[in-house]
Order: structure tokens, then C-alpha cells, then sequence
């Protein structure tokens, strides 16, 4: 193993497998992020004068054939690579020499990681503000389809008043528009540079051009502050995994209502049979299970929040090796994400709503509110109009009739 840090006794090399984890694996979403990183970088390096132009031109033949082998699958990181960094730079040493060695200067590990994650959760964050607009254009092409349609309406998972479809998948689609803002504010947070902050404490004695490095990549501006860009790592992934946690927990609340109006008892919608399963036991079953993996995949989400913020919480300032452990949650939670906003995707595409089941299941009783609140128009108070409409309500007797405009006290 070929570390990029060295010191004169070797490592004992079980002990250097367990620092490295599963890096190797995880790093495999960072590669080509760290390859554009790593051009950018080197080209600021030949601005300043630190590599010549014929350095720089090999460099960016080595790191081309890096993603483009990366592309294809074919840049295999092992347990003997601690990470992709290290991967790349040892194969751009072998290839370019002298500019391998040289493409290291100005940067840490610590701010060379950062900038990967940043880069990889920028496009991760536009894949998410997409799904998530492609997830109310669903619901709203099904209210504009059916929105008219009546709906029972529940409180504490009792029959409550009559609402409508619109309202119901309307609420979930306001929901998935401020899920959506809230990944724009994350956004907007993480577009920022960390190259050039190296370890957290700046480079001194050259002065890089940190601008030109975070133009050439596409970030809005950079990180002041060497060592907010260490305290950033963990605290912006959580707060990105906070938002995907805000759209699970819609879709969760989602999934809970189809699987329930789509049973038998309530048959409000019928979800499409291509999309469930069938029972190993019972030939008859058309099990939900998508809806099912997509509410508990909320939790699965919020976990690996929780794991963020466990692992961050309480380090002090500075690089903190737990950090390391923050980017297995990191990508399972954002996938998680964006499975389930696809497969609920295909749910609504599918979706069937059984109007006439939907009107059935509207009770005389669920327009007790709207009585009392006819005897409230016509003068008579609502705590008086709400009693009188239960009691009509429990006896079972017809609803209380309002009063004549023209009358000069309420009925008897």
C-alpha cells in the first residue's frame, strides 16, 4: 500500500486496512469528482508557477484517462488503495513523474475529500430538485384528471368531512414544494469551494487562486474560512440528509394512505398490478410492497441523519478522523431518496381512484360541521349550533333546521 503520508516505520497492515474502511467501495461515487478537482487544481498550479507547461499537459492526459476508465468501470480501486485520492495520485506518479509528485502541493487530503463531496452533492441535490419536480407534476396531472372527485376526510383515523382528491394529493404536492426549497437552501450552502483551504489552517507562503479553482469547477464562491471548510464536513451533510428526511417522511405519509385506500374495506384507489407482488402461499394476493419499502425507507433515511450527527457531534475544531464515517450515510441516505421518489413516481402514474367508492364512503354524519355552521350563519352561536347538531347527530334524529332570517329568536 502506497499512502499519501509517510513516515519511516511501515504501518502494520491490518491496522492500515482498518483505518482505510470501506473507502475504497465508497470512493468509487467520488472518482471522477476528484479527477475534475484535481485538473482544476493542476492548471491553477501552472498559473502561480509551480508546474511547467509540458507538467500540466501530462497531468491532464493522466487525469483524462483516469475518468475515462473510471467511466467505463475500468479504474478499480482496491483495499490497497486507502482511497480514490490516493488511487489517483499514485497512477498520475507512475504515468507523469516529476508532475505526479508535484500535483499535491497546496492541498490537503482534508480539503481535497471536501471539495469531492461538495462536487458529487451539488449533482446529487439537482438530481433530487428534479425528482422532486417531476413528483408534483404527477400529483398535479392527477388532481387535474380527478381533483374534482369527493374524498372522505379523516381526523384521529375517524371519518371527519368531506374534502376532495385535489385537496388531498394537493397537500402532498405543496409538501414536495417546500421539501424542494429547502434542498435549494442546502444548495445554495454547499456551493461553495473548500480548494485551497488544505488541512483547515490555509497555505502559507503561496498564494493560490482559490477564485479561479472554484470558477473553473462551477461553485458560486469559496469558503473564507480554512477551518469552517473542516467544520462544514458532517454539518452540511446532515442538514442534506435532514432535507432528503423532509421528503421521505411526505412520501412515508404517502405510501401509509395508498396502502391503506387501496385495501379492500376502503377501495378508494387502485394501485397498478404491474407494480405489486404476489404471495408465495396465496394465489390471490396483489401485495403493496413498494408502498410498504417506501414508508420504512423513511426511517432507513433519518438513521443515517441520525448517524451524521452522532458521529460530528462534540469533535472539536479541526480535521477529525470520524468524519471518514459520515460518507456511507451520506450516499445511502441521498439514494434512498431518489429510489423512492421514482418508484412513488411509477405508483401515481399508475394510480386509479374509484370516484364512486370515494363518494359512497361520505356519511351523513361527516356534514355535521357544515350544519352548525348553516345555524351560525342564520344568527345562532356556534357553541350553541354544535351542541344542537350532536345531539341530532347521537339521536339520530334529522338536523336542526335554521331559523328564519325574518325570525326574531332561534328555533325551539
Amino acid at each position: 500500500m502506497s499512502t499519501l503520508w509517510r513516515r519511516e516505520d511501515p504501518p502494520d497492515p491490518w491496522l492500515q486496512e482498518f483505518l482505510a474502511g470501506d473507502d475504497h467501495v465508497l470512493d468509487r461515487e467520488l472518482l471522477r469528482h476528484d479527477c475534475r478537482a484535481s485538473l482544476a487544481h493542476a492548471r491553477m498550479l501552472r498559473r502561480i508557477g509551480v508546474l511547467e507547461a509540458g507538467e500540466l499537459a501530462d497531468l491532464e492526459a493522466g487525469l483524462a484517462e483516469i475518468d475515462d476508465l473510471a467511466a467505463r468501470g475500468e479504474f478499480v480501486l482496491t483495499a490497497a488503495d486507502e482511497d480514490c485520492h490516493t488511487a489517483i495520485e499514485n497512477h498520475l506518479t507512475r504515468r507523469c513523474g516529476e508532475a505526479g509528485r508535484k500535483i499535491h502541493t497546496g492541498r490537503s487530503r482534508n480539503d481535497q475529500v471536501l471539495t469531492a463531496l461538495r462536487l458529487w452533492e451539488k449533482e446529487r441535490i439537482d438530481r433530487l430538485l428534479d425528482a422532486l419536480t417531476a413528483h408534483i407534476g404527477v400529483l398535479d396531472a392527477r388532481r387535474a384528471a380527478q381533483g374534482r372527485a369527493a374524498l372522505p376526510g379523516y381526523t384521529h383515523m375517524q371519518p371527519a368531512m368531506p374534502t376532495t382528491v385535489d385537496v388531498w394529493l394537493g397537500s402532498y404536492a405543496d409538501a414536495a414544494r417546500d421539501d424542494r426549497e429547502l434542498l435549494a437552501l442546502v444548495r445554495r450552502l454547499v456551493d461553495r469551494s473548500p480548494l485551497g483551504t488544505a488541512a483547515g489552517f490555509g497555505v502559507p507562503v503561496l498564494t493560490l487562486d482559490r477564485a479561479g479553482t472554484a470558477a473553473e469547477l462551477g461553485f458560486a464562491g469559496i469558503l473564507e474560512n480554512p477551518l469552517h471548510a473542516q467544520l462544514s464536513r458532517g454539518r452540511l451533510e446532515s442538514l442534506l440528509l435532514a432535507a432528503c428526511s423532509q421528503t421521505m417522511l411526505a412520501l412515508g405519509r404517502l405510501a401509509g394512505d395508498l396502502l391503506l385506500f387501496s385495501t379492500r374495506e376502503f377501495g378508494f384507489v387502485e394501485l397498478p398490478r404491474s407494480l405489486c407482488t404476489g404471495s408465495s402461499l396465496m394465489p390471490q394476493k396483489h401485495n403493496p410492497d413498494v408502498l410498504e419499502l417506501i414508508r420504512a425507507r423513511f426511517h432507513v433515511v433519518a438513521g443515517e441523519e441520525s448517524k451524521v450527527r452522532a458521529m460530528t457531534a462534540g469533535l472539536i475544531s479541526g480535521y477529525n478522523r470520524d468524519v471518514q464515517l459520515t460518507k456511507g450515510p451520506l450516499f445511502a441516505g441521498v439514494a434512498a431518496t431518489l429510489d423512492s421518489l421514482r418508484a412513488m413516481g411509477l405508483v401515481l402514474g399508475g394510480l386509479r381512484i374509484d370516484t364512486a367508492r370515494c363518494a359512497a364512503a361520505i356519511t351523513d354524519e361527516m356534514h355535521a360541521t357544515e350544519r352548525a355552521l348553516q345555524l351560525v350563519a342564520a344568527g345562532v352561536p356556534f357553541r350553541d349550533a354544535y351542541l344542537r347538531v350532536a345531539a341530532a347527530t347521537a339521536a339520530g334524529a334529522p338536523a336542526p333546521v335554521a331559523p328564519d332570517p325574518q325570525s326574531k329568536g332561534p328555533p325551539a
